[in-house]
């Protein structure tokens, strides 16, 4: 005689070893467990993405530092992680050799505003000055660069203009940049530009554009970037003989600020309401990412492909570790707008704004806050 087979009906109840469990019918399989879907372990690495870059963010924050003055510091630069400098209205130069512990209010140079600053080694270094509209002498530029060869001591009046039979006396020059080679660039209003390669003798170079120049980048004596307003960007692969003007899908009535690139191929672009722009062939086309805020953005700087800082109104510092495709917001304890920012490496950046606001970030540094 055939023994019949038995079908558990308890489910907590174990079957013995003997028994043969038969294939539940069809139409039990509604009241089992439905199976993961697909796209679980991809919302899980999601939340593991989030977790750490809030982690990572949180790791490290930004720290206010007593500037001594309450003016509008428009600019920061630092040789190394000691050795810096910043920049502001009414003649600021603030200079600290400890990280920014303590910053100096140093002797002013100039009572005009002091756009941007940049030092190639300890004892050389630029400024970029604007005067006052209403206070500018007969005849005399409105803008123009201080240079120092004794580390700040003494400056000299350099009239970048000079010569030039196109030049404009009322043209502002916003930022200069130079190369590691020592090759420099100034420019800023209707796509004026001059080049230098002593620091002596300045070149007014041929751009095809007429818009406000506000930011750019150059990675050698010939490859560079500036941008501007107009959703103008433009690269150079001669040093600045000749430009290209890049071509952008979704930019219309953007104004960008500034630009970091890594090499010749990636770089960014950020600007008005938030906007970035990325490109991974060298600037000939671009593609816009999200930056989670709609401030505008005033500077932005890449340590690598994957690490990069952007800075702007109403305090914002946002950062991101995967080279823009998340973007995530930072507390930095001030509401004042930030102009630009500065890293000598992945442990120590600084950015500079309003009222004389100058914050710090540095894994692991002891930085005493500030009273409110």
């Amino acid at each position: 005689m055939k023994k019949p087979i038995i079908e558990p009906t308890d489910s907590k109840k174990r079957p013995s070893a003997t028994v043969r469990l038969r294939s539940a019918p069809a139409s039990a399989s509604a009241s089992a467990p439905a199976p993961a879907p697909a796209s679980c372990p991809w919302l899980l690495c999601s939340c593991l993405l989030l977790l750490l870059l809030a982690f990572n963010a949180s790791a490290a924050p930004w720290i206010r530092q007593s500037s001594g003055t309450l003016g509008w510091l428009h600019s920061v630069f630092f040789l190394d992680q000691k050795s810096g400098w910043a920049v502001g209205s009414k003649g600021a130069l603030l200079t600290t050799i400890d990280g920014g512990m303590t910053w100096q209010v140093g002797r002013k140079p100039t009572e005009d505003s002091l756009q941007d600053v940049y030092f190639s080694d300890e004892r050389n270094g630029w400024l970029v000055c604007e005067a006052n509209i209403y206070e500018v002498k007969a005849n005399a530029p409105r803008t123009y660069l201080l240079r120092t060869n004794d580390g700040g001591a003494t400056w000299d009046r350099v009239n970048v203009s000079a010569g030039d039979p196109l030049g404009d006396i009322d043209a502002r020059l916003v930022r200069v940049v130079f190369s590691r080679g020592g090759r420099g660039w100034v420019f800023g209003e209707a796509g004026i530009v001059y080049a230098t390669r002593d620091g002596q003798s300045w070149k007014r170079l041929q751009l095809p554009t007429r818009y406000l120049l506000l930011g750019g980048d150059f990675i050698d004596n010939e490859r560079g970037w500036l941008v501007g307003a107009g959703a103008t960007i433009l690269q150079t692969s001669d040093g600045g003989d000749t430009w290209h003007a890049s071509r952008l899908i979704d930019a219309r009535g953007v104004r960008f600020n500034a630009t970091s690139f890594i090499d010749s191929r990636l770089g960014w672009a950020v600007g008005t309401e938030g906007r970035i722009f990325r490109t991974v062939n060298g600037g000939r086309s671009w593609e816009a990412q999200h930056s989670g805020v709609v401030v505008d953005l005033k500077d932005v700087k890449f340590l690598n492909a994957l690490d990069g800082w952007a800075v702007g109104a109403e305090g914002t510092v946002i950062h991101t570790f995967d080279g823009g495709l998340h973007w995530i917001s930072e507390p930095t304890g001030t509401t004042h707008p930030l102009e630009r920012i500065f890293f000598t490496d992945r442990e120590h950046g600084w950015a500079v704004g309003f009222g004389g606001t100058i914050i710090t970030y540095g894994r692991g540094v002891a930085i005493p806050r500030l009273r409110q």
